[in-house]
């Protein structure tokens, strides 16, 4: 893990289940999410469920800094937890990311700022107008400053953990073709 500052860091896991199995993973991994909950600098976490022909499921961890990750991961409580779901899952991956720069793959990896911004409206437009369609009438009896301070504190935290994660995997070949001609050059035989 890089050195540790106080920005907000994300554990970002892929973590490939039996179909058969997907209840018993759900429920182990709401565990997890309550487990890491306990520890301070917990920031939130989320599951994103993989679409119908594939079965690697994404979790997501976010903390407040390096420190905070870092006295999760290596606590005693959490390796008894993984322990316990050792059986339900075939393969795991884990990425740390920092800021929200990092939801795009590396700072020299990332893609121009122009496809990031439009990644960010083409997710946070459909939320934000659901968000308006659901609820704006019923704050629209706030002041504009009481509105505008609900809104934001409903639609940040789904945005950062759910939708802009979900956007740019969706958004993956978009945001960063290949460059390889031939990418089959560099795979081992055991890859994906």
């Amino acid at each position: 893990m890089p050195s540790s500052d106080t920005t907000p860091v994300t554990l970002l896991i892929t973590r490939r289940v039996t179909p058969s199995r997907y209840h018993d993973f759900m429920a182990w991994t709401h565990r997890g999410e309550r487990l890491a909950a306990t520890f301070a600098g917990y920031l939130g976490s989320g599951v994103f469920v993989p679409p119908p022909d594939c079965d690697d499921y994404q979790i997501v961890f976010r903390f407040t800094d390096e420190t905070s990750l870092a006295r999760w991961a290596d606590s005693s409580e959490r390796h008894d937890w993984l322990q316990q779901g050792a059986d339900l899952v075939h393969k795991s991956q884990l990425r740390y990311v920092r800021g929200l720069d990092n939801w795009f793959g590396a700072a020299l990896a990332a893609p121009p700022r122009w496809k990031q911004a439009v990644t960010i409206w083409l997710v946070f437009f459909p939320v934000s107008l659901a968000h308006t369609l659901l609820l704006g009438e019923r704050l629209s009896a706030l002041p504009v400053f009481w509105r505008v301070l609900c809104s934001t504190l409903m639609l940040t935290p789904v945005m950062v953990f759910v939708f802009i994660p979900l956007g740019t995997r969706l958004l993956q070949r978009w945001l960063q073709p290949r460059q390889d001609p031939a990418p089959w050059r560099n795979r081992s035989p055991n890859a994906g």
